[in-house]
């Protein structure tokens, strides 16, 4: 079962493991976080293949998710992939509420499925934002997540303390995969990447938090998807960086954009926001060790794809809001 199945990242991870042969049970309640036109463009691909199947649910809602139990389709489920999600720093600042309901009481929730029903894995999403300021570059698991700097990124803390008290008590196998900045073709539209190709095309401003030096680790979808795939072995309780280990500055994103795109940028400069982090760098050598993983699409080669889909899809992906 993966939740958030209409997602950025759950669609991604829903194809590879209908790829490998695998029957996939799809939850997700379809909301209007950001433009549904994406997520119903994400949804389209996979109803189509055979091996799915589409529920449209809220794992916050208890009922809801019992609804799912009575009716017999979590029996069988091997594993439970929990991409459901609030996702992003900034709004969190202005909706904390949703961000602690989806994050933590529908973790708990999928938890306590997988404990009735004796479903032995399940895999969390998590973030690198855990790591704050403070944490040693680059960030490494064991790294110290106690000073977060967003509504968002302590409601993923709280999730993954959930998740080690269901290994602890219920014996639950868990794998906590902390992503770092993930991109890619029909990505959330609040991120960067879709909002800078999105305004460069669109010869829209172009707004930059701060003066333009932060580094992010981006890592493509594909590379991510992959990794959490891999992630459903057995590990007991591990918490895992997926990232790309090799931060890249904003300018230096943004001129890429500009080169593929044949535009310039009409950048407008705002003050950095208090729950940005300057940099994210993540640490791979335990996905190395645990998951055989490491990531195989370079940077550039990402963000062309990205512009190339963008190009394909513009007539409705203009109009996607992404402020």
């Amino acid at each position: 079962m993966v939740t958030g199945c209409a997602g950025f990242i759950g669609a991604r991870v829903t194809e590879m493991l209908l790829e490998q042969g695998c029957e996939v049970i799809g939850v997700d309640n379809l909301n209007n976080a950001y433009d549904t036109r994406l997520k119903e463009w994400r949804l389209a691909r996979l109803v189509a293949q055979p091996g799915f199947v589409f529920k449209q649910a809220d794992i916050v809602d208890s009922g809801q998710l019992q609804d799912l139990e009575q009716s017999g389709d979590i029996e069988g489920v091997q594993g439970v992939v929990n991409l459901a999600a609030r996702a992003g720093v900034r709004e969190s600042v202005i909706d904390p509420w949703g961000y602690y309901d989806t994050n933590v009481t529908g973790t708990l929730n999928l938890l306590d499925v997988c404990r009735r029903h004796k479903i032995e894995k399940f895999v969390l999403a998590s973030s690198s934002s855990l790591y704050g300021a403070s944490a040693p570059i680059p960030f490494a698991e064991e790294a110290g997540t106690d000073a977060p700097l967003s509504p968002y990124s302590a409601s993923k803390k709280a999730a993954e303390g959930l998740c080690h008290v269901y290994h602890h008590l219920h014996g639950v196998d868990i794998s906590i995969l902390r992503y770092f900045t993930v991109y890619g073709p029909a990505g959330r539209p609040e991120m960067s990447a879709f909002r800078f190709v999105q305004w460069i095309f669109e010869e829209r401003p172009a707004t930059i938090y701060g003066d333009g030096t932060q580094r992010r680790d981006f890592t493509y979808i594909d590379d991510i998807a992959r990794g959490t795939v891999a992630a459903l072995k057995p590990l007991g309780y591990e918490i895992i960086n997926l990232g790309s280990n090799s931060p890249v500055d904003l300018k230096e994103f943004i001129a890429l954009v500009e080169r593929l795109v044949g535009k310039k940028a009409k950048c407008e400069y705002t003050p950095a926001h208090a729950a940005d982090m300057d940099v994210t760098w993540a640490d791979i050598t335990k996905a190395k060790q645990l998951l055989d993983w490491q990531p195989q699409v370079p940077f550039t080669e990402g963000i062309e794809r990205l512009v190339e889909w963008y190009q394909q899809n513009r007539d409705w992906a203009k109009e996607i809001a992404t402020r």
